[in-house]
């Protein structure tokens, strides 16, 4: 295989690894950039979302079929679930939380993640789960360069829903509503808006990224399995660090980053495949060390 050739299929991993990592690491630098938590469940909620897409397209495949308009159907029923989920999490074990030191309602976003591995892995016997799906294995042809429909459709779906988003909070009143109530909630209760509520939101809106990347991944790869989102929400977190935690289109650009970091990371001699997820925390201390706020974060002043 020439090196051209290994560039290739490279980027087209890359983009696709960096698609899934980009919509996880959306729900990340949401929240935090709304109440300043790092939400160390929201992987889980990626998990708990490809059993939602599994469940759903399983109830309805009879009727619409188990190929990408069955699954399309599926991931947007997950996302809804899943989104109300984020939201019952947020008013049970993080609102209550808001006023405690930050040690504090980061003990308990691990304890949530705990909850959700916990409760998966009690009704699966922690045995991985088919993914039955019929979006076959077709492709192109760019000389020597194989893509599949796959991969362009879910690369597709993710731009889709990365752009929806931008637009939804630079163009939308709640999406201006949330950017102010990331720089000083005081006064935005005093303006009027409910904050409350926009923090809800924030919530239901990374919890459904989060779903769609995982019924998205779980119909790519082919299955789902309890602890598949514990790894994907560490890099997603790479991710938004690596682009600047708190900025959404930081994020979607750290995603990318990464999972072109890992496509070509692994072809390395000395890196290797099974060396990929050391390869990446590497990049996440490096990014630490010489970039804190990370490509397009800005440092903040804490307020006295």
């Amino acid at each position: 295989m020439s090196l051209f050739d290994i560039i290739s299929h490279q980027l087209v991993n890359g983009i696709v690894l960096g698609s899934f990592y980009a919509l996880v690491a959306l729900g990340y630098t949401m929240v935090y950039g709304i109440i300043k938590l790092l939400n160390f469940a929201h992987g889980d909620l990626y998990m708990v979302g490809g059993f939602l897409g599994f469940l759903t397209l399983s109830a309805i495949s009879s009727v619409v079929g188990a190929d990408w308009p069955g699954v399309f159907i599926a991931m947007f029923l997950s996302m809804i679930a899943v989104g109300f989920l984020g939201v019952v999490i947020e008013r049970i074990a993080y609102h209550p939380m808001l006023a405690a030191p930050r040690l504090s309602i980061l003990i308990t976003a691990l304890a949530v993640s705990l909850v959700l591995q916990n409760t998966v892995l009690a009704l699966t016997g922690g045995q991985y789960t088919a993914f039955k799906s019929d979006v076959g294995f077709g492709g192109i042809n760019i000389g020597s360069l194989f893509i599949t429909y796959n991969q362009m459709i879910l690369v597709a779906t993710a731009a889709v829903l990365m752009i929806a988003l931008q637009l939804f909070v630079t163009r939308t009143q709640f999406g201006r509503a949330m950017r102010a109530v990331s720089v000083d909630q005081d006064m935005c209760q005093l303006m009027g808006i409910n904050v409350p509520v926009i923090i809800a939101i924030t919530f239901f809106v990374g919890s459904a990224l989060a779903a769609a990347a995982g019924t998205m991944a779980g119909a790519y790869y082919g299955s789902v399995w309890y602890f598949m989102g514990f790894l994907i929400g560490l890099k997603a977190f790479t991710s938004a660090v690596i682009g600047g935690i708190g900025s959404i289109p930081g994020a979607m650009l750290g995603g990318l980053i990464l999972g072109l970091l890992e496509a070509f990371g692994t072809q390395i001699s000395f890196i290797g495949s099974e060396w990929k997820d050391v390869f990446s925390f590497v990049v996440l201390i490096l990014v630490l060390v010489l970039k804190p706020t990370g490509l397009l974060g800005q440092s903040e002043q804490e307020r006295m």
